[in-house]
């Protein structure tokens, strides 16, 4: 039972690699587009559900990628300044699938934004904070603390 479970993580993992990296790679180039401005009459609650995903128009966009990509392994996600990826995991990823996933979305985020230090930070569902990615653009090497 247990070789059925590993069986079953790993290709979960390896799973998620494979879409991530695909959907990803085969998404193009992918132009910068100027931060949306808000009219002024939107209230401040408005304001937020523009920024949930991103803060800019690019951010936003990776962001509901990633949810929509995940199938119900990533609850939410954002972007802040095209270099932070905050991620809320299911309640059903178990703790050894939370690295696997970290660097899945590290590979994912670096393709839409090259050239530059990213950091991913994982979630759990009730939103403490479990893991930290960094990828360091000149040794390209995942630092996990």
């Amino acid at each position: 039972m247990k070789i059925i479970q590993k069986f079953r993580r790993v290709l979960t993992a390896l799973v998620l690699v494979l879409v991530l990296t695909t959907t990803a790679a085969c998404s193009g180039t992918v132009q910068a587009k100027q931060p949306t401005q808000l009219p002024s009459g939107i209230s401040h609650s408005a304001d937020y559900a523009l920024l949930s995903r991103g803060n800019s128009v690019q951010g936003q966009d990776f962001g509901n990628w990633v949810v929509s990509t995940a199938k119900g392994i990533v609850q939410d996600a954002y972007v802040r300044d095209n270099n932070k990826l905050g991620v809320v995991i299911a309640p059903q990823v178990r703790p050894t699938e939370v690295r696997p996933l970290a660097k899945s979305l590290l590979q994912g985020f670096h393709k839409n934004f090259p050239n530059q230090d990213l950091k991913v930070l994982m979630y759990a569902p009730d939103k403490k904070l479990i893991l930290t990615a960094q990828y360091d653009v000149q040794s390209q090497q995942i630092e996990y603390k």
